[in-house]
């Protein structure tokens, strides 16, 4: 375990992370000392070469304790307060203890509308990697101020799931008060034994998951078999470890038990096999020399095009069509009625025929499946 660890995290691009209260807050209070070495953590990784990002729950925890609210199941109206007390508490304690590795934090706040609607999920998704690109480690949470049932992921196990498919990452890490998947609920079945790898969610491992186990967490192992689902769809390996230990990342290096789910697939392979799958809703023409850029791995910029067919909005899919037929399936930059205005134009004329300032590409190359 201590082997497939070192590998998956050594090779890692990109990795999220997950906390839950349980372990950032303990009677109301943020868990500094524990905090601090999580930062430290991350600064191990970012010096191995990694990008990281940080899901983390917490907030209302920490704005109920402040607000003096009861405990237990809180009114939607209390809980959207609590999170907006807690939030920026949340915020300024990973500011605080990034900053002494020289780290900068943005934070994030996101709902499943961000997810569900396409052009959200590519402004989210362009949001993360400039933020990652800049050096800059993005602090997530769901938006709990604004966010209603119909529009919450409801726990964040999830939420970091689509958060690792929407940035490209290579491992999800779930820091659980539980180091993995059993067979059977340890805490009553002694018998059970930890899962080292899984590799496919089947309905024995869906049998194995149980409910929620501390009183801080919103989520169970049903919701991390649920993550892991989306996770390998999107060619993430998943780990669930435990992390209420100092320096839960280096303990999982040096041998911790934890559970991997581990997909065939990488982050491109998995978007791509995606795009491919996908219904078009229009057809981008290009030039010969477009598409040869097209076949060296570049991106589609406006020069290229020579015609635009159908009505699709960003974030659709759409055909792209060379001189000699189909090239790609891809996700459209740029409304069809935009992409017209834009066609045939080198990028620095595009601010002038669009009336305000545009993306330079017109398909980015991560969103095309030649």
């Amino acid at each position: 375990m201590e082997t497939l660890t070192k590998t998956l995290l050594s090779k890692a691009r990109r990795v999220v992370i997950k906390i839950g209260s349980a372990l950032l807050v303990e009677k109301g209070c943020l868990r500094r000392e524990w905090l601090s070495g999580l930062a430290a953590d991350v600064a191990m990784l970012r010096a191995n070469g990694a990008q990281v990002v940080i899901v983390s729950s917490g907030s209302i925890a920490l704005g109920r304790a402040v607000l003096g609210l009861d405990a237990g199941t809180l009114p939607l109206e209390q809980a959207q307060a609590a999170a907006a007390v807690g939030q920026i508490r949340l915020a300024r304690a990973y500011q605080e203890v990034l900053a002494p590795h020289d780290i900068e934090t943005a934070q994030i706040l996101l709902t499943l509308e961000d997810s569900e609607n396409r052009r959200r999920y590519l402004n989210s998704r362009a949001t993360f990697n400039t933020l990652l690109d800049l050096g800059v480690v993005p602090i997530v949470n769901e938006n709990d101020t604004v966010a209603t049932d119909e529009i919450r992921y409801g726990d964040n196990d999830r939420l970091a799931a689509q958060v690792a498919s929407m940035a490209g990452a290579d491992v999800l890490v779930l820091l659980s008060d539980v180091d993995g998947l059993y067979t059977a609920n340890p805490r009553e079945d002694a018998t059970a034994k930890r899962l080292d790898l899984v590799s496919e969610i089947t309905p024995e491992i869906e049998a194995m998951a149980g409910d929620a186990g501390s009183d801080a967490a919103s989520g169970g192992m049903k919701t991390k078999i649920l993550a892991a689902k989306a996770a390998l769809h999107a060619g993430c390996a998943m780990a669930i470890a435990k992390g209420e230990v100092d320096r839960p990342l280096q303990a999982m290096l040096a041998g911790a038990p934890v559970t991997w789910f581990r997909s065939d697939a990488t982050p491109g392979q998995a978007r791509k096999r995606w795009i491919s799958g996908m219904k078009p809703k229009g057809r981008i023409i290009v030039d010969a020399g477009a598409a040869a850029a097209l076949g060296r791995g570049k991106s589609l910029l406006p020069a290229g095009v020579t015609g635009i067919e159908g009505d699709f909005h960003r974030g659709e899919t759409i055909e792209i069509v060379g001189p000699t037929g189909p090239l790609a399936k891809a996700l459209a930059g740029y409304d069809a009625s935009e992409a017209r205005l834009i066609m045939g134009c080198q990028s620095n004329e595009i601010e002038a025929r669009l009336g305000h300032s545009g993306r330079a590409v017109i398909v980015h190359r991560d969103d095309m499946a030649m």
